[in-house]
């Protein structure tokens, strides 16, 4: 990977790690439907502005039925389950539990695409749950009814992530990422605004909460999504998954330094287990192969 590439992995790691902060911001004064549904807008149309400003052809029409799904799988639905858990649950720890997203595309991938599971994959999806276990023992926040539904929801929107990358991959073969990135999203437009329309905000919304949709939409949607497809063409989509070690390492990090949010231990080592779990399950950890752990 060039310096170039690994500047841009650490620029996405750091903008998708301080989205989940934003996000916090901004969950509750919009709601988390109707804040996601404004978030896709703008990001949605400043990809089209762009791919038409620049001449490139998108491919959505002929594909807006698939992108529906794509757009629910990929973005409607697991960013409200991210935001319905930020009214709960601290920034940097819904980052952290998104990161199981690779864990659970690993087992969506061999039941769906027929993918070939192996003894370190088994080993780090044990890991995955083992360190759930301690980031929600070992939380700061009281442990209520409230905090395991935030925890299921942020685990869903991990699940829907996995759901929505298989699918991809199996219906858009031969579509370009310029209409990928941009279908997804007005396909998550369309899926969320009749829902949008009953949860219009009926209050004013603070100045830093109309600060944060922005750069959420802006910078960690538009901006990400161009900067991660250009990490999966000029890198490979192997390098470019990387990016998931760095959101809740960063994700912590903002959350610290920007909302003052407390870090347990137990969500420090819970951290760490996931992953290394995540990196058994991706093959970026590739353990010495023994006679007596060969695999499955």
């Amino acid at each position: 990977m060039s310096l170039v590439q690994l500047s841009a992995l650490t620029l996405l790691g750091a903008v998708w790690g301080a989205s989940f902060i934003f996000i916090r911001i901004a969950a509750e004064p919009f709601g988390p439907i109707f804040l996601m549904f404004i978030r896709v807008v703008l990001a949605g149309g400043i990809l089209y502005g762009y791919a038409k400003l620049r001449g490139v052809p998108l491919q959505i029409r002929e594909h807006w039925g698939k992108f529906l799904i794509l757009g629910a799988l990929s973005s409607g639905v697991p960013f409200v389950l991210i935001g319905y858990a930020t009214l709960t649950i601290t920034g940097s720890m819904a980052a952290i539990l998104n990161s199981t997203t690779p864990l659970f595309t690993t087992f969506v991938a061999a039941i769906w695409l027929g993918e070939r599971l192996t003894i370190y994959k088994v080993i780090g999806a044990i890991m995955g749950i083992i360190g759930v276990s301690f980031i929600v023992g070992g939380s700061p926040i009281r442990l209520d009814t409230a905090f395991i539904l935030a925890t299921i929801a942020s685990l869903g929107a991990a699940l829907c992530y996995a759901f929505g990358g298989v699918y991809a991959k199996r219906a858009f073969e031969g579509v370009d990422n310029m209409s990928m990135s941009t279908g997804q999203l007005v396909g998550a437009m369309f899926v969320l605004m009749p829902f949008s329309v009953v949860t219009i905000p009926q209050h004013t919304i603070p100045t830093d909460a109309i600060i944060a949709l922005l750069i959420l939409s802006v910078v960690a949607t538009a901006f990400a999504y161009r900067l991660y497809y250009y990490l999966i063409i000029s890198a490979g989509p192997t390098k470019a998954l990387t990016v998931t070690l760095l959101v809740p390492v960063f994700g912590v990090f903002w959350g610290a330094v920007l909302l003052n949010e407390p870090i347990s231990s137990g969500m420090i080592i819970g951290m760490v287990v996931i992953l290394l779990s995540v990196g058994l399950v991706t093959g970026m950890i590739a353990p010495r192969k023994s006679p007596l752990l060969k695999e499955a």
